[in-house]
């Protein structure tokens, strides 16, 4: 009897027996590990059977494991995984997260092969989302990790996708040049993927460049690896490249043939990648998965029932039934209350954007009016002073006077070219600015502006180097003063972050369709560079790179927002390269048209003089319309310097009057004055007189008032405060016209 009562107690024992062993072995790291390790082999097979659903959920439960085991090395590979699969099914945002979580967890315990290969699978992201420049950055350091680690086949890809992202900056012989390692190394270990992936790009490289021998010779050794083991994506880039060689070479059947084959295949693949991400097959796994938690449910109501008599389980599952109903039941009223919140909210949302919306256009108006009368209040006390500094910088000061009035000469000029520099941002935002063709000789534009920023640079100990594509033609027909602005700007800022250095100037062709050449132009220095940091924002309005920069360089940090802005008008895009302590490069493309008839044509018009005429100065007469006295006094004094004569009146109906009464040759006529304005005079003018030269003297911005003028009846503009070479220049040509018409 004593041992019967002995065997409940030792079966007690066997059962916890059997538990502790069952609890220690499911917490064996080992065991952990290699459970982890297969749900890792098996979500890469998913993903390359394009079963993307199965894989997601059998990296999230690796996922589940490794945090639950605390393992960083196998959560930062998981996270790196899910990122290259969220990559796979284009959703780059949640791929971005994912890998910024695994390199995270990678810098922390040092696992630098892993770590490679997210910024290599980071870059693949950012070549995505067309952010070409930040793919570079990634691929960079995963190659700095592969060859720490000596990781040849991952330092092969890198290449081979390095490549693919200086194809899409047009610099084919960098592309080259990578594509060229990644084949060197893929041979030497033999990476048939990457070999064969990496041929076809270099027949891709080859064609553009014009090497078409060669390009085929590449792209079919690819094409046959690809083939042999069956790798359809590059094969189908393979078709795609043979189809652009063979018709670069006029061969258009068999482009044809092979271009067929690319698009059904193409088809294919994007069938099987369709069919795998579509929300059938979503909803079927889904469904599949309900099944299989259904069955171990069933399982566990079937080991109940062995325990259990049948009322209870109808009990549970009535109660289960009667559960989900109600939660149904509820979530389908929240679903139509949320819905209608969300109506609700988005018309509310809607009438701001639009109250919003009339609010900035009203606030832009009024910023566009405030600026133009700024300017014009500005640019009138700055015609004294600029005005005045000439003159006594003429009038042999005392020595110790010359640096003062220097100064305030420069003074006057940097206000002036600051105020400009704002009024163009403004035109640039408000779309103000047009584009005005015409043709002109490129190459001599260029050389043009290298010789006048020359000095500049000769003061620096900086040497300018001016390359231009031999095969390039040198005349066009496009806007040259935007053209001679943009590179201005982008000479002058070289040569004012550069000391004792070089400067480079480059033109080449990228691209031609009939008469529109696609230029591109680098400007390349090897001054202070810019930090990465900084340079996501230069293009930004009153952006230098800190206050110390705008300090020690001077400038207003508008020229380079300028010369985006004139880039885009020209149909074109800028971009930058820099690294501090070695230099910095711009580079932007343009749009020009080429056409030899309309060059020729222009070539024919009359040239205007530019020297002194050859009249009797003593003759001529001009009438001032001036109402400012210190205005009047230096535009006198000017004209005086000139050899020429001058009657001042301080209104529009004295001028009226007196051009009625007697004989002037040139009128300068200012715009705003007391009574009537000068727009206004020259209209009366105009009604007796059409040929008299009128030219209007005027602080107010010029392309606002453009139209006005024209109007009027205005011969020419003169913008004050004007340099007093070019109001000569204007003054003089108008006089040898004269001359000539009555010749």
């Amino acid at each position: 009897m004593s041992r019967i009562k002995q065997y409940p107690f030792i079966v007690l024992m066997l059962l916890s027996i059997t538990l502790f062993s069952q609890n220690t072995i499911e917490e064996d790291p080992e065991i952990i590990q290699n459970n982890i390790d297969y749900y890792i082999e098996q979500s890469q097979k998913d993903i390359e059977n394009f079963n993307y659903f199965e894989a997601q959920k059998t990296l999230d439960e690796a996922l589940e494991l490794a945090q639950n085991s605390d393992n960083k090395k196998s959560i930062g590979l998981i996270q790196s995984i899910k990122g290259k699969l969220h990559l796979i099914i284009e959703e780059e945002d949640d791929a971005i997260k994912a890998l910024n979580s695994a390199i995270e967890m990678q810098r922390i315990i040092n696992d630098n092969k892993n770590l490679g290969r997210s910024y290599k699978t980071f870059g693949d992201v950012y070549m995505a989302k067309q952010n070409i420049y930040q793919a570079l950055d990634s691929y960079r350091a995963a190659k700095s990790k592969f060859e720490e680690e000596e990781l040849e086949a991952d330092l092969a890809e890198t290449l081979l996708a390095e490549g693919n992202a200086y194809i899409a900056l047009k610099n084919y012989r960098k592309a080259r040049e990578l594509t060229e390692q990644a084949v060197a190394i893929s041979r030497k270990e033999n990476l048939l993927n990457t070999l064969s992936s990496a041929l076809v790009n270099h027949g891709k490289i080859y064609n553009i460049l014009n090497d078409h021998q060669k390009a085929l010779d590449f792209t079919k050794e690819g094409l046959e690896i690809a083939k042999a083991n069956s790798f359809k994506t590059i094969e189908n880039e393979g078709f795609l490249v043979l189809s652009d060689i063979y018709e670069s070479t006029n061969d258009f059947k068999l482009a044809t043939n092979y271009l067929k084959a690319h698009i059904k295949l193409s088809d294919s693949l994007r069938a099987v990648k369709r069919a795998n991400l579509s929300p059938e097959k979503r909803i079927q796994f889904l469904i599949n998965d309900q099944i299989e938690s259904n069955k171990k449910q069933q399982a566990e109501l079937e080991e109940a029932n062995s325990k259990n008599d049948l009322s209870t389980l109808i009990s549970i599952l009535s109660v289960a039934l009667i559960t989900i109903l109600s939660l149904l039941t509820l979530s389908l009223y929240k679903n139509n209350n949320i819905r209608l919140k969300t109506n609700n909210m988005l018309h509310k949302k809607n009438n701001e954007l639009i109250v919003a919306k009339e609010k900035a256009e009203l606030a832009s108006k009024t910023k566009a009016n405030f600026l133009s009368t700024v300017t014009h209040e500005l640019r009138t006390p700055l015609y004294a002073v600029t005005g005045l500094s000439n003159m006594l910088l003429d009038e042999d000061p005392k020595p110790e006077q010359i640096q003062h009035l220097k100064s305030l000469k420069f003074s006057g000029d940097y206000l002036l070219t600051f105020i400009n520099d704002i009024l163009q941002i403004n035109k640039i935002e408000a779309n103000k600015v047009e584009v005005e063709s015409e043709p002109f000789n490129l190459k001599k534009k260029i050389n043009n502006i290298v010789l006048a920023l020359n000095n500049s640079a000769l003061d620096n100990n900086i040497t300018i180097h001016f390359e231009y594509d031999k095969d390039l033609p040198e005349n066009f027909i496009a806007d040259q003063l935007k053209i001679s602005q943009i590179l201005i700007n982008l000479i002058g800022n070289s040569i004012k972050f550069t000391k004792d250095g070089d400067i480079w100037i480059r033109v080449y062709k990228i691209g031609q369709e009939n008469d529109i050449y696609n230029l591109r132009f680098e400007v390349e220095d090897n001054g202070i560079g810019i930090t990465k940091e900084k340079q996501d924002n230069m293009f930004e309005s009153f952006s230098q790179g800190s206050i110390q920069i705008n300090r020690k360089y001077g400038g207003t940090g508008l020229g380079l927002s300028i010369v985006k802005g004139l880039i885009e008008i020209l149909k074109g895009k800028i971009y930058l390269q820099s690294e501090l302590g070695k230099g910095t490069t711009f580079f932007f493309e343009i749009p020009l048209e080429y056409n030899e008839a309309k060059e020729k044509a222009a070539k024919k018009q009359v040239k205007k003089l530019d020297v002194k005429p050859n009249i009797d100065l003593s003759s001529v007469k001009i009438l001032v319309v001036e109402d400012n006295k210190i205005n009047q006094m230096i535009t006198k004094k000017i004209l005086t310097k000139m050899e020429l004569a001058c009657e001042i009146v301080d209104n529009g109906e004295a001028a009226v009057d007196m051009i009625k009464n007697n004989k002037y040759d040139i009128i300068l006529m200012d715009i705003h004055m007391p009574g009537i304005s000068g727009i206004e005079a020259t209209k009366i003018i105009r009604t007796f007189d059409k040929e008299l030269t009128i030219f209007a003297l005027t602080a107010v911005t010029i392309e606002d008032k453009m139209h006005e003028f024209e109007e009027a009846g205005f011969t020419d503009i003169i913008p004050k405060p004007f340099k007093q070479e070019e109001f000569e220049k204007k003054l003089f040509n108008s006089l040898s016209n004269k001359k000539s018409a009555t010749a």
